[in-house]
């Protein structure tokens, strides 16, 4: 007679239908985030070891454990898994080209004229692993020396904590420094040695000028004090409905600076969406308004 060996895991039967529609309802309240009917097998195959972990038999019996009272870490950790994280050092180098070629020189002008600090603020939306904000960290640090009396900061979010972990360790496979000009790796990234072969690691000097932090774009507000100079949110509209979409761009623009600009991915358009800042080119955008709208969410300067 055979036996089920003990470290066999039962597998879970598929998730149905209705089951699949209640975790679409409970993923879009919660971020804002619409799972397509295709996407059902992908959020099978992300969360059936998950449930088996936890000791759970079924979709069913994890959903009512998500929503069961004093759930909201186990919401966090569902959120997680439904986020797709790709991302690249320079992803989308004309947006980079752009800054240096007619940002950068903006910049220092006005400070030059006194018009303007000689302070950057940039918040990467949607960071991932990090390689977004560490991107941006090197060209700052590379056009605006902080010996020459510059502020720089970054704040860098994402809805996913344990991808936000991944981007605050900073270390990479190695074959990723191919996407990095060749001119700010022995700057800016430590190769690795014995038992980090093959990895690498961001310098001290770029880490230190990257806050992350999580936050919901999906949220009523954002707990974030102060304007930027650039936010980019780039490859995260994709996700959202359009009323969702229209909601989140409206609360990024209460917090660009004027005349500040809004950086989206290649796939992304504002266009119908918002009058408040118009195209400056493909996929880049500028405040239109002299003075954006006041904000209203509480928090602390970075």
């Amino acid at each position: 007679m055979m036996h089920n060996h003990p470290d066999i895991e039962m597998a879970l039967q598929p998730i149905t239908e209705q089951e699949f529609s209640r975790f679409q309802k409970l993923i879009y309240g919660a971020a804002g985030i619409h799972l397509a009917p295709h996407k059902k097998a992908l959020l099978e195959a992300r969360l059936s070891k998950h449930i088996r972990e936890l000791g759970l038999d079924s979709f069913d019996a994890y959903y009512k454990h998500v929503v069961s009272a004093g759930q909201d870490d186990e919401l966090v950790r569902l959120l997680d898994r439904v986020s797709t994280n790709e991302t690249h050092f320079f992803r989308e180098p004309r947006q980079f080209e752009f800054l240096e070629c007619r940002v950068f020189e903006e910049w220092r002008e006005t400070a030059a004229a006194g018009l303007k600090p000689k302070r950057i603020r940039l918040w990467s939306a949607g960071c991932s692993s990090g390689e977004e904000p560490y991107s941006i960290a090197m060209l700052l640090l590379d056009h605006f020396p902080r010996h020459n009396g510059w502020e720089l900061e970054i704040f860098a979010t994402d809805l996913s904590t344990r991808i936000l972990d991944k981007a605050q360790a900073a270390i990479w496979p190695v074959v990723k420094a191919k996407e990095i000009p060749e001119k700010y790796l022995p700057r800016f990234m430590l190769r690795g040695t014995d038992s980090q072969d093959g990895k690498m690691k961001a310098s001290t000097e770029i880490r230190s000028l990257i806050r992350f932090e999580r936050l919901n774009l999906n949220d009523e507000c954002y707990p974030i004090a102060g304007r930027f100079d650039a936010i980019f949110c780039r490859n995260v509209l994709i996700y959202f409905d359009s009323r969702s979409r229209t909601r989140v761009i409206e609360r990024l623009i209460d917090h660009l600076a004027p005349s500040g600009y809004l950086f989206v991915g290649h796939a992304e358009s504002l266009s119908g969406i918002t009058d408040r800042v118009r195209h400056v080119m493909p996929i880049i955008y500028r405040l239109t308004a002299a003075e954006p709208r006041n904000l209203a969410s509480p928090g602390a300067e970075l």
